[in-house]
C-alpha cells in the first residue's frame, strides 16, 4: 500500500507451457468455498469437476480474479511445490495465505463481513461470490 510492503506470501505461478500472464490488473471479484470445472483444456482432459469443500477441489478455500475468466489467484493442497513454476497459469497459495489475502481485501474493498458470515459460507458447503467496490491493483511481473 503506497510504497509500505503489508504482507509476503510463498507462490507458485504457471509452467513454462502455462505460463501467467504478465501485466497490471484490478482484483474485484472473489469466489470463496468455489467448485472447480474441469476448463475445455488438454491438460484437463478426463478430470472430473469437484464441489466445494471437497478434498479433490484443487481450487480450495478461495478463487481470486485477476484476469477472468481463466486467471485467479486460489488455496493449494500442494503446499509443498510454492516457490516454483506449478500451475497452468493461476497463482496458487498456501490455503491460510489465499484465505488471508482474500480476506485483506474484502476488508479494503468495501466488502467487510465478520467472522460468522466465512464460517456460514464453508458450513453451508456452496460458493460465496462477491463483487468488491474498489478494485485492487495487482502487477505481475517485473
Amino acid at each position: 500500500v503506497g510504497n509500505k510492503v503489508i504482507q509476503r506470501y510463498d507462490v507458485s505461478v504457471g509452467k513454462k507451457a502455462h505460463p501467467t500472464p504478465p501485466g497490471t490488473y484490478g482484483v474485484n471479484h472473489i469466489v470463496w468455498n468455489p467448485a472447480w470445472v474441469p476448463p475445455n483444456e488438454k491438460w484437463a482432459k478426463g478430470k472430473q469437476a469437484a464441489a466445494p469443500g471437497s478434498d479433490k477441489n484443487p481450487m480450495k478455500v478461495v478463487k481470486i480474479f485477476f484476469r477472468e475468466p481463466d486467471f485467479y489467484i486460489h488455496g493449494t493442497g500442494d503446499e509443498d511445490a510454492l516457490g516454483g513454476a506449478a500451475s497452468h497459469g493461476c497463482i496458487r497459495m498456501s490455503q491460510k495465505d489465499a484465505f488471508a489475502l482474500g480476506r485483506y481485501l474484502m476488508d479494503h474493498g468495501g466488502a467487510e463481513k465478520d467472522d460468522a458470515w466465512y464460517a456460514g459460507v464453508f458450513n453451508r458447503g456452496v460458493p460465496a461470490d462477491v463483487r468488491l467496490k474498489a478494485s485492487a491493483k495487482l502487477v505481475i511481473g517485473p
